[in-house]
C-alpha cells in the first residue's frame, strides 16, 4: 500500500482561495412540506405556525438546509452535569508500524457506548464498534463537535434522523454532518460491525473530481445519483421528556427536550446525512501502478478517506501491480481491511487495522512485489485513512495490538511467529 499524495489539500488551497468545504457538493434535496418562500408565514392547519430552522455549518455562509417543526426546537427542560468521552493515549509519539486486531476490541451494548477508540490526534478519532442492540427509546445523540462517517461493514438498520429515515447495509457509507440529530436502529439478528471516524473538519468529496459549481465531474468514480439520502417521514408530535446526549469538546451534555426533536414536516438545502456504498465506487486503473489519490472518496483540511475495491491490475507488459516502497513522511496511513486478500500484506485478517506512521518508509510484505508479477485482478476491499498530523493511540488500541507486525518485513508474517 502506498501512501497518499501529501500536501495535496495546500495545493488545492493555494490553486483556489475559496475553502473547499464552502464549495463541496451543490446538492439540492427537498422532503415533506415546505413554505414556497423562505422565512415566510408557514401556517399549520390550525392555523398556529410552524417553526423554521436554519441548520448549517461554517456559520452562515457554509451549506445548509432549512427544517420546518411543529414546534420551536429549542425547548429544553435540563441539561445533566456533563461526562467525560475523550479518549484516553496509551501511546503518544510513536515511530512503530502497529496492526491492531479490530475484531478482538471488546464492543456492546448501543451505538455510542460500543465505540471503541483506537487512533486519534487533535483532527479525528477513529474507532470500531459492534454494538449489540439499538439505541434506547426516544433517546437520541447529536455531534456538535465533529462530523461523522460510519463505515458498516457487518450489519443492517435505519438511522433515523430528524431529516427523516436513512437504511444502511455493508459497505455503506454514512455520512452524518455535525449537529444531526439521529439515533440508531440496527436490524435485530444480525451482527454489527463498524468503522467511525470523526472529524473536526468538514468532511467533502475530492475538489479535484468537482468543477467550478461543486458538480461531480464525469471522471469522478461516482456521482451525485449514487447517493442516498433520508426518505420523508410523519412528523412525530409527542410532548414529554426526550433525553439528547450531545457531545461538545469532549464531553457528553445529556440535555432533555420537552418536544420529540422528529417532529419535522418537511425540510430543503444542501445539508443533510447521507450513505454512499463502496460498493458504487468505480476504481481507476491505468498501465502502471496508480497511486492512492485515485481511490480517494472523501477529504478534509486535515485528513483523507479513500476506498480500495476489487477492480483490474495494471495491463503494461512489464507492469509489477503491488504497490511500490515509498518513503512515509508527511503523513500516518490507517488501513482498514474489510474483504479479500490485500495483495501487498500478509497475515492480515478481516476487520484489522494496520498504522503505518509518519517518519519512516513502508511498502509490501516480502515477496508479494514479485509474487504480483502476472496477476490481473483483484477483490480485495479496504478503507484508508490517511492523516496529516500523527496519531496517538489509546490503551484498548494497544490491547488489541500484534506487537510484533513492524518486525514482518524481516521475511515472515507476524502469525508465523505465534
Amino acid at each position: 500500500m502506498t501512501a497518499l499524495c501529501h500536501g495535496m489539500p495546500a495545493l488545492a488551497k493555494a490553486a483556489d482561495p475559496v475553502p473547499r468545504y464552502l464549495a463541496s457538493m451543490p446538492f439540492y434535496q427537498s422532503r415533506g412540506e415546505v413554505p414556497h418562500k423562505r422565512h415566510t408565514q408557514f401556517p399549520k392547519s390550525d392555523g398556529t405556525l410552524h417553526h423554521e430552522q436554519l441548520f448549517g455549518t461554517i456559520g452562515f455562509v457554509g451549506m445548509s438546509s432549512l427544517l420546518y417543526h411543529l414546534h420551536p426546537p429549542t425547548m429544553v427542560e435540563t441539561v445533566a452535569a456533563p461526562r467525560d468521552v475523550r479518549p484516553v493515549e496509551g501511546v503518544r509519539e510513536n515511530l512503530t508500524s502497529r496492526r491492531l486486531s479490530g475484531f478482538e476490541a471488546p464492543s456492546s451494548g448501543h451505538s455510542l457506548s460500543a465505540r471503541v477508540p483506537l487512533l486519534f490526534n487533535s483532527d479525528c478519532t477513529i474507532s470500531v464498534a459492534r454494538p449489540t442492540e439499538p439505541d434506547p427509546e426516544d433517546r437520541f445523540y447529536k455531534n456538535a463537535d465533529s462530523d461523522e462517517v460510519v463505515f458498516i461493514h457487518d450489519g443492517e438498520g435505519v438511522l433515523e434522523t430528524l431529516f427523516g429515515p436513512l437504511a444502511y447495509k455493508p459497505g455503506d457509507y454514512l455520512v452524518i454532518p455535525r449537529g444531526v440529530i439521529h439515533r440508531w436502529t440496527p436490524a435485530s439478528g444480525m451482527d454489527q460491525r463498524w468503522l467511525v471516524v470523526e472529524s473536526a473538519h468538514p468532511i467533502v468529496t475530492p475538489k479535484r473530481y468537482r468543477n467550478h459549481f461543486g458538480q461531480l465531474l464525469e471522471h469522478s468514480p461516482f456521482c451525485e445519483r449514487d447517493f442516498r439520502v433520508p426518505e420523508h417521514a410523519t412528523a412525530v408530535d409527542r410532548e414529554g421528556a426526550f433525553p439528547i446526549d450531545i457531545r461538545k469538546e469532549g464531553m457528553i451534555h445529556t440535555a432533555t427536550y420537552a418536544r420529540h426533536p422528529f417532529d419535522v414536516v418537511g425540510w430543503d438545502g444542501y445539508h443533510f446525512p447521507y450513505a454512499f456504498s463502496i460498493h458504487d465506487f468505480e476504481p481507476i486503473t491505468g498501465r502502471v501502478h496508480q497511486p492512492p489519490p485515485i481511490h480517494q472518496t472523501f477529504e478534509t483540511d486535515a485528513f483523507v478517506i479513500c476506498s480500495f475495491c476489487p477492480r483490474l491490475y495494471d495491463y503494461h507488459p512489464k507492469s509489477i501491480p503491488a504497490p511500490y516502497n515509498h518513503s512515509n513522511i508527511d503523513s500516518d496511513e490507517v488501513l482498514y481491511y474489510v474483504e479479500g486478500n490485500f495483495m501487498s500484506r500478509k497475515g492480515i485478517s478481516r476487520g484489522d487495522l494496520t498504522l503505518h506512521p509518519g517518519g519512516i518508509p513502508h511498502g509490501p510484505h516480502p515477496g508479494t512485489y514479485e509474487g504480483s508479477i502476472g496477476k490481473t485482478s483483484t477483490a480485495e476491499l479496504a478503507v484508508m485513512v490517511d492523516t496529516f498530523r500523527p496519531l496517538r493511540l489509546t490503551q484498548q488500541a494497544l490491547d488489541i495490538e500484534d506487537g510484533r507486525y513492524h518486525t514482518s518485513w524481516l521475511g515472515y508474517t507476524p502469525k508465523e511467529l505465534d
